[in-house]
C-alpha cells in the first residue's frame, strides 16, 4: 500500500506559484509514489491555525510573503539562520509530529550568488527590509560582506532590521528610499521589494557594469531594473534561480532523500515557457 505524504506552499496571494511544478517534478523523477504537493492560500494571521490543523500525512510547508515570521514562531524548534533572520520559510514535520522551522532561502542565495561570481568581501545593497531582505543579510554574512546597505521606504523597517544584523555580525548602514538609485553602485544590489516597486529606479540609475544584481521576482521578468542592469553590462540573476535553490533545500529536509536537480530544473523552465 502506498503511503500518502503532502506538502504545500502557503502565501498570500499564492496563485502564481511555481513551486507545486518543482516539488512534483521531483517527487516523480525520485520515485516517491503517493506524494503531492499543493498551493494553499494562507494569511499571516491564519497560519497558526492551519498548521496546527493538518494531519500527520503532512511532511513539510514552503512559506512564502507573508507569512515567514509567523512560521517561525509557530515552530517546536528551528534552525540557528532561521532564528537569527527571525523568519522561516521551510517548516518540516518531524517523526514526533513537532514541526521545525529553516530558511532555505538563505542557503538558496548564496549558491545563486556564488554562481554568479560573488567573491567574499563585497559590498552588497539590499533593496526592501522584509523577510527576504534578513534572508539577503544572511547570505551577506556567510559571503563575508564588507558592508551591507538596507534602503528601505520606512526608516522603521531598517531599525527592525539592525538586531539581524548584529546577531549575523555583519555591519549594516541603513539608507532612505529617496536615495536608492545613488545606493546601488555597490558589488551586490539584491532587490526584495514587491512588484514595481523598484520600476522608476531604471531610468535613474548608473551601473557598474561588474555589479551583480539580483532581483527576487521572476514574474514579470525581466523587470525594468533587471533589463537596466543587463542593458549595462550587470550579471543578472532572477528569483527563479532563488525558487529552484530554495525549493531543493526544502525538498531533501521534507523527503529525506537527494533530489534529483536536473528534473526539477527541467520543470521550472517548461512551465515559465508556456
Amino acid at each position: 500500500m502506498t503511503v500518502r505524504r503532502r506538502a504545500a506552499v502557503l502565501g498570500k496571494p499564492i496563485a502564481h506559484s511555481l513551486s507545486p511544478v518543482i516539488h512534483n517534478a521531483g517527487y516523480a523523477a525520485a520515485g516517491l509514489a503517493g506524494w503531492s504537493y499543493t498551493r494553499i492560500e494562507c494569511a499571516e494571521s491564519e497560519l497558526p491555525g492551519l498548521v496546527a490543523g493538518l494531519g500527520p500525512e503532512w511532511a513539510g510547508l514552503s512559506v512564502t510573503m507573508p507569512g515567514k515570521e509567523a512560521a517561525l514562531a509557530v515552530a517546536d524548534a528551528a534552525s540557528p539562520v532561521a532564528v537569527a533572520v527571525g523568519a522561516a520559510n521551510t517548516l518540516v514535520r518531524r517523526p514526533d509530529g513537532a514541526w521545525y522551522a529553516d530558511n532555505t532561502d538563505v542557503t538558496g542565495m548564496v549558491e545563486v550568488l556564488a554562481g554568479a561570481g560573488v567573491r567574499r568581501g563585497a559590498t552588497v545593497t539590499v533593496l526592501g527590509a522584509g523577510g527576504t531582505a534578513r534572508a539577503a543579510l544572511a547570505a551577506a554574512a556567510r559571503l563575508d560582506a564588507r558592508e551591507v546597505t538596507v534602503v528601505a521606504r520606512r526608516a522603521a523597517a531598517v531599525d527592525e532590521l539592525r538586531p539581524v544584523a548584529d546577531a549575523l555580525g555583519i555591519p549594516m548602514v541603513g539608507a532612505a528610499w529617496v536615495d536608492a538609485a545613488a545606493r546601488l553602485d555597490a558589488d551586490v544590489v539584491v532587490s526584495t521589494v514587491p512588484k514595481g516597486v523598484a520600476d522608476p529606479l531604471a531610468a535613474t540609475v548608473g551601473w557598474r557594469p561588474r555589479t551583480v544584481f539580483f532581483d527576487a521576482l521572476y514574474d514579470p521578468w525581466p523587470t525594468p531594473l533587471a533589463a537596466a542592469a543587463a542593458a549595462s553590462g550587470c550579471r543578472v540573476v532572477s528569483g527563479l534561480e532563488l525558487l529552484l535553490a530554495q525549493a531543493i533545500g526544502q525538498f531533501e529536509q521534507f523527503t529525506g532523500v537527494s533530489a534529483p536537480r536536473e528534473a526539477m530544473a527541467a520543470a521550472l523552465a517548461d512551465a515559465r515557457r508556456q
